[in-house]
């Protein structure tokens, strides 16, 4: 194992706990002003990998206890360039079916109570307008239409502060804007741009949302994304394979005019 530094992330979401095909592994423990975060550094093939379980091995961290601030900070702290995210996500739209993997191009932050920048103590203003790195999704379009998955290359993920799901007059409100909708993008994504990190998003649609007919649970999205778990852990890494080791977007420049 070489010394404790990487060049990319992944957040494992739902049904994504650990990193399994590192070829070589160590648990680390950073510290942050923000609290400690727990990570797996390891090889694969010619990079060096961060992986960081969002939710604990055992999902009992809930979305709104995350500490993002400490998560992003670590990864930043290991030189991480660029961070892989997973996540499971509501349907808002007819044709986003469970199963279908969504790159969100856009965001919409309806969280109420969380840390949302790294920046207390002075006016720093990043731009958020293109919130997820161009480079990288283009490149994860391509690998998920090789392997011939259902996809949504364009959507805005409408963010909540969960743990609950939406009530029905909310998810009718929702589908008004947005595409999907989840609980763990925000601050996730911003903070990440806060460090000059490019950051993507691979969504798996686990459920319809309420405004239709069947009121989702936990138990169906639990399911729906452990069936899809090894879907989304090949997009993973056959996504490393195809990354650059030199970034061609902008997203290392994104503090230049904050």
């Amino acid at each position: 194992m070489k010394s404790k530094r990487a060049d990319i992330a992944i957040i494992g979401g739902s049904g994504v706990y650990r990193a399994e095909r590192f070829e070589e592994q160590r648990q680390i423990e950073m510290k942050t002003p923000y609290g400690e975060s727990f990570l797996t550094v390891g090889d694969f093939k010619d990079r060096r990998i961060a992986f960081i379980a969002r939710h604990g091995e055992k999902h009992s961290i809930p979305p709104h206890r995350i500490n993002y601030r400490a998560n992003i900070h670590a990864l930043a702290q290991l030189g991480v360039q660029r961070i892989i995210s997973t996540c499971a996500v509501g349907s808002l739209r007819d044709d986003f079916e469970p199963g279908t993997i969504v790159l969100p191009d856009q965001f919409i932050d309806f969280t109420k109570k969380r840390d949302h920048t790294f920046y207390d103590d002075e006016a720093v203003h990043v731009s958020m307008a293109d919130p997820f790195c161009p480079e990288m999704r283009e490149l994860t379009g391509d690998v998920v239409n090789d392997l011939g998955y259902r996809l949504k290359e364009k959507a805005s993920y409408l963010c909540i502060e969960g743990p609950r799901f939406s009530t029905r007059a909310e998810s009718k409100m929702f589908k008004q804007f947005a595409d999907v909708v989840g609980m763990t993008l925000v601050p996730e994504c911003q903070l990440s741009r806060e460090k000059a990190i490019c950051y993507l998003c691979i969504a798996m649609v686990t459920d319809y949302d309420v405004y239709g007919e069947k009121p989702v649970t936990a138990r169906d999205v639990k399911k729906v994304m452990e069936e899809n778990a090894k879907k989304v852990q090949e997009i993973i890494w056959k996504t490393i394979e195809k990354i650059p080791f030199e970034r061609g977007c902008n997203c290392r420049e994104a503090l230049k005019e904050a």
